[in-house]
């Protein structure tokens, strides 16, 4: 008890201390949080404490993609306040309890309760929020400590009463609630809910410093309980009437807790003890600029950046969350309560955006939290057996790919940040990287992955195999030099997918190319984007891409090509693809290295002309000042790097690429009481770099700058001459060449579904290594190439259907084995599909719907066609008069993509090809609101019938309901066979 008493008492002095070492400058001021409120950069504008559990922000919108965060600037009506937000993910989920104040009679339906509102009313900046809410002509004010929030509401002079309405229903779909009156002044509650965290589970406490004289609560459908002092249930809202005659302000504070209703009171008790508003709002502006502080930035009088960068600093401050109560209680993932020992726990690792840059960045200038996330992290594996890839309020999302937790832990450990169980770590990583998920297991073992196996094949092999490179470090700093000679070879995996005809890393379905290819498509190989923004990810490889590409020069070309192509995206609409310069995509994290690779090339002064593009086009002092999704912060780092002139292009590389400041002086204040000072005195030119760099008085000939070097303190100085334009000594960093791997072979040439037969052409990477193949009549015989397995000197014909094995090998080793199934088409008869395809999924063409061939539920295979909007309309010629019996379509349901079981099938025949007469019609069973993805057929049974012609319709499901995410879209009809007998 002692030592809860003491801990609470530190929390009291640390909120109320004055940090007057800081109040020269208020940087608070320098915050704009609109910036990316509107576009498509999803933030919201109202007031949190840094890094805290509490985010008070209105809500403008309900749960679609560019209302993530709550809110989107086009909007001009406010539903409320809530207390939990998310900051530019591409998800909607928080929202959590949600107040309004209001005037008049109690409303329910939030079309009704909502106010209008104007943007001139409007004010916000680090830790603040105001608006004015037309309908009611209530003044709203907004602070927030790390775990509570307080509400200022000053209702208009002449009004005698006003209200507060709490609705527990808003936005989420709700599993459960609760809430019930402590008094007149105190209500208590929590609520379960369900959208992209599963369920996630939050307590709280709302106090009033006025007692409410009137209230009531619903509990959905229009019943209301006007007696009773609790309620419980999925749909709970409650009015609660105040007098406001005296014209004082009501003030409301409201405290969170993952753990509890009495983990809410204490941390109300503990963080929120008067109803001091002025007071709440000064510490909390203390707070945030004591953060803010850790970066100083001198602008250039031309170039005035301090509100872009500061804002970028504040992004970067408000994720991940507190996930705590303040006497150290958290739920953890296996659902069960905790206490963070030594350590603060956290919630809301955006893994796959922030590992690029926003943790290279955390790990200089936030150490001590740097490592609580690390402990978070091993805590997360031990309560549920995985390091964390996206997780959100205690729940694994699954969102994004890769591992990438360990290149976190990595750069942490680089940096210094060694207070944790390295051995606990590395079994960790080991355990995810071993593990089936998300065809890890077969990417092991064949060394990449194709789409048959996992959609999203081709980001998926290149990231693990990033994530490889990092445990490989990891290993080796440990001593465990075996271990990391295994995944320093698995590193080099992302090569088995470059296909030198195309010079881009390609999808395969088995072991050949997917065609036809199209660069600019982007579709189900890679995540979130095409294969330019997949073309040079593996940035622990730089030496290694440049070698596959041909050298220097074809590198180069394909860099300057990518920024400078003028063809457009096609394929799927990809809302994150924005930002484009070329190809190059600065919306999306896989582009955000790119520009700085031009550094390992003869060309370096293109690095320092798209940088300085970028940071002037893409981020501005408006709405719509971030050009993409912020994404927990990753979007800011990556401009608080680049306008310091530097990037970590490597996240776990301990090595700064140089790009080009924007900045005339910076100060780093490091946690250690040591500084980096930048000085920069000269502004830039479009395509100038330093010409000279030097950490205190030593010259960077390398043109990096390690982090060895400035970790105690350091000068560093930018030159910059307007006729220089210097030619990097290309590095030899991180150089791989030396790691023993052998790519695996391909199918150069060749239709793998064919109808008389196919000449197959195989080829490799490496052409001075030899190919052994085998066509086995039985598939135990495959096991081994010793007596089967022969030499490939020329190509072969495949007249059958059978599997193809081959693999690679030189002097020292060889490739795994991989298999290629070929299949012979039947011939007897063919099909004509009279509908419109979608050209994202087709499967081929027309002959895939009677080959053979059924798909399974990893749709994304290549076995499906998509009828998006469209009915299902195909004729089926057999060449001559046959007898039928039956016809069976098999179909896909996915609703969570949009795919649907069509309504019914209606099966026609004829015997000219003209005149068709109905036979049949089978109506779907499976459920519509049926979640799971399956594979599904309509069949139709017919008396013994002679007929030439079998024409089939399949009628789509149409717009998608209200009650699903995707309403007033359009829905996808898959097919993938059309089966006679």
């Amino acid at each position: 008890m002692f030592k809860v008493f003491c801990k609470i008492s530190f929390i009291i002095l640390y909120l109320g201390c004055t940090f007057f070492v800081f109040a020269q400058k208020d940087y608070t001021k320098l915050v704009n949080p609109f910036i990316g409120t509107g576009g498509h950069g999803h933030t919201y504008p109202g007031a949190t404490s840094p890094f805290g559990f509490v985010q008070l922000s209105p809500d403008t919108r309900m749960a679609d993609w560019d209302g993530s965060s709550g809110y989107h600037y086009s909007d001009s009506i406010i539903y409320g306040f809530s207390h939990t937000h998310l900051s530019g993910t591409g998800v909607p989920d928080y929202c959590d309890i949600l107040l309004q104040p209001t005037t008049g009679e109690y409303e329910w339906d939030n079309k009704k309760y909502s106010s209008a509102f104007k943007h001139n009313s409007e004010k916000a900046y680090a830790g603040f929020y105001s608006v004015h809410l037309d309908k009611y002509n209530i003044d709203v004010v907004l602070t927030t400590t790390l775990r509570t929030g307080m509400h200022k509401y000053t209702f208009p002079k002449n009004a005698k009463e006003g209200n507060v309405l709490i609705d527990l229903v808003h936005r989420d779909i709700v599993l459960d609630s609760y809430l019930e009156v402590v008094d007149s002044y105190t209500i208590k509650g929590y609520r379960f809910s369900k959208s992209w965290a599963n369920n996630q589970k939050l307590f709280f406490v709302a106090k009033f410093n006025k007692p409410f004289i009137k209230k009531e609560i619903h509990v959905g459908s229009g019943t209301k309980l006007l007696n009773d002092k609790m309620a419980k249930g999925n749909a709970i809202q409650a009015g609660f009437t105040f007098d406001v005659s005296d014209g004082q302000p009501l003030l409301v504070q409201v405290a969170l807790s993952p753990v509890s209703m009495d983990g809410a009171f204490l941390n109300l008790a503990v963080e929120q003890p008067s109803f001091d508003f002025d007071n709440t709002l000064q510490q909390n502006v203390q707070v945030w600029n004591k953060e803010l502080n850790k970066i100083e930035i001198e602008s250039h009088p031309t170039n005035n950046i301090d509100t872009i960068f500061y804002t970028a600093l504040y992004h970067t401050m408000i994720v991940p969350n507190i996930y705590q109560d303040v006497d150290g209680q958290y739920r953890g993932k296996d659902d069960k309560i905790h206490k963070a020992e030594g350590y603060t726990n956290y919630t809301v690792f955006s893994l796959w955006d922030t590992y690029r840059a926003y943790h290279p960045l955390m790990s200089i200038i936030n150490k001590e939290r740097t490592r609580d996330w690390v402990h978070t992290f091993l805590n997360q594996y031990k309560q549920g057996g995985m390091l964390p890839v996206w997780e959100l309020s205690g729940n694994e999302t699954f969102c994004m790919i890769g591992y990438h937790s360990v290149p976190v832990i990595v750069d942490a450990y680089k940096k210094g940040i060694k207070d944790f169980d390295t051995n606990l770590a590395l079994e960790a990583m080991l355990s995810y990287s071993k593990s089936n998920r998300f065809g890890i297991d077969t990417y092991a073992q064949k060394g990449f992955l194709s789409n048959v196996e996992e959609h999203e094949s081709v980001s998926k092999t290149m990231e693990y195999a990033y994530d490889d490179w990092c445990i490989a470090e990891f290993a080796s700093m440990l001593g465990k030099e075996k271990i990391a000679e295994e995944y320093y070879k698995r590193s080099l995996n992302y090569r088995n997918l470059f296909n030198p005809a195309t010079g881009f890393f390609q999808g395969k379905l088995h072991a050949s190319w997917y065609t036809p290819f199209d660069p600019n498509e982007i579709n189900n190989f890679y995540t979130e984007g095409n294969a330019w923004h997949y073309s040079l990810a593996a940035p622990h490889d730089v030496h290694g891409m440049m070698d596959l590409m041909g050298g220097e020069k074809k590198f180069r070309t394909h860099l300057e090509k990518l920024f400078t192509t003028t063809s457009k995206t096609t394929g799927r609409d990809q809302a994150d693809v924005t930002g484009l310069i070329g190809q190059y995509a600065q919306g999306n994290e896989p582009s955000h290295h790119m520009a700085y690779l031009f550094n390992y090339t003869n060309k370096p002064a293109l690095a320092a002309y798209y940088l300085n593009k970028i940071c002037k086009e893409f981020y501005t002092n408006k709405p719509d000042g971030l050009i993409g999704n912020e994404d927990c912060g990753q979007m800011s780092a990556w401009y608080i790097w680049s306008a310091l002139g530097m990037y970590p292009m490597n996240p776990a590389s301990n090595e700064f690429e140089i790009g080009s400041p924007q900045i005339k002086k910076a100060t780093v204040h490091v946690e250690n009481g040591k500084e980096i000072i930048i000085d920069c005195k000269k502004s830039l030119q479009y395509d100038i770099q330093p010409s000279k760099i030097i950490v205190d008085t030593v010259e960077i000939k390398d043109k990096i700058i390690k982090y060895v070097d400035v970790e105690n303190g350091a000068n560093i100085h930018y030159t910059i001459d307007d006729r220089t334009r210097f030619v990097k000594t290309i590095s030899t960093n991180n150089d791989l060449s030396k790691i023993p791997f052998v790519a695996v072979p391909f199918i150069a040439k060749g239709d793998v579904k064919f109808k008389n037969e196919t000449k197959v052409e195989l080829a490799s990477v490496n052409k001075e290594e030899e190919i052994y193949y085998y066509i086995p009549t039985n598939k135990s015989l495959a096991s081994s190439y010793h007596g089967n397995y022969k030499v490939y000197k020329k190509p072969f014909t495949i007249n059958t259907n059978c599997s193809l094995y081959f693999f690679a090998k030189n002097k020292e080793q060889e490739s795994s084995t991989i298999t290629q199934p070929f299949y012979k088409i039947p011939t007897d008869k063919n099909i004509t599909v009279t509908s419109k395809v979608n050209p994202m999924y087709t499967a081929g063409g027309s002959d895939a719907l009677i080959d053979g061939i059924k798909g399974t539920d990893n749709w994304r295979a290549g076995e499906w066609q998509s009828y998006y909007g469209n009915d299902f309309e195909a004729i089926i010629d057999f060449k001559k008069v046959k007898n039928v019996q039956q016809v069976t379509c098999y179909f896909l349901q996915d609703i969570r993509s949009w795919i649907w079981m069509p309504t019914e099938m209606e099966i026609f025949t004829s015997k000219n090809g003209k005149d068709f007469v109905s036979i049949g019609t089978a109506k779907n069973k499976i459920n519509e609101k049926d979640e799971a993805v399956q594979v599904s057929s309509l069949q139709i049974d017919i008396s013994l019938l002679k007929t030439r012609y079998i024409k089939v319709k399949a009628k789509n499901y149409g717009i998608i309901p209200a009650w699903h995410l995707g309403a007033g879209n359009t829905s996808h009809l898959f097919i993938s066979e059309v089966e006679v007998k």
